[in-house]
């Protein structure tokens, strides 16, 4: 197949100078969409973006601000991205073709484009990103935290019986852990009740 593949384009471009140059073409072509998709998925993940390509995204951000994931006693910082992207591979690629339904959220429906209309959709939202979190077991939090990491010495008697509690159940972070960035949602059940399938 490669040498039909090579003959039918030495056949197109004449000779071995030709087949070399179409090749040349191709992979200057390959290496530009690569380092443009590359610099694509940089640009758009960092909290300057998150907070600011989308004017619905500065009410997230102003609730954000001030809380322990903004600012702490250790100075780790967690951003949008850090909470809610994948760091690499496929589930990072996942994660910003799904991106495309906010867009359509925001520049076709403007379902979120008032603050009250994000409130009335808050609950709803909210449920997609604890769903999604404990499919993947909370996998942006355990870049940061780590359940064998955690110094029970420094924890108090109830934390850590419900770490434990946790482990000792297959629990996500999300299920214990939420509205620590975001206001709770009101009109439903929280992340622990929530069927996941």
């Amino acid at each position: 197949m490669i040498r039909r593949t090579v003959d039918w384009l030495r056949a197109r471009c004449g000779t071995r100078r030709g087949l070399l140059l179409v090749l040349a073409i191709g992979m200057m072509a390959g290496f530009g969409f690569v380092a443009a998709a590359s610099t694509g998925l940089m640009l758009t993940g960092t909290e300057e973006f998150c907070a600011s390509a989308c004017h619905e995204m500065t009410y997230n951000r102003d609730e954000y601000t001030g809380t322990i994931h903004d600012v702490n006693r250790t100075g780790v910082r967690a951003t949008c991205v850090d909470c809610h992207v994948p760091r690499t591979g496929i589930p990072l690629y996942f994660r910003k073709i799904n991106a495309a339904r906010d867009l359509w959220g925001h520049f076709v429906t403007k379902s979120i484009d008032t603050p009250e209309k994000f409130e009335a959709k808050r609950y709803e939202m909210a449920v997609r990103v604890w769903t999604y979190m404990k499919k993947s077991d909370s996998r942006e939090c355990k870049v940061c935290h780590t359940m064998d990491k955690i110094d029970l010495e420094q924890s108090s008697e109830k934390a850590q019986r419900r770490h434990q509690k946790a482990k000792d159940e297959n629990m996500a972070c999300i299920d214990c852990h939420y509205a620590i960035a975001h206001a709770e949602p009101e009109g439903g059940p929280g992340p622990q009740e929530l069927e996941v399938h």
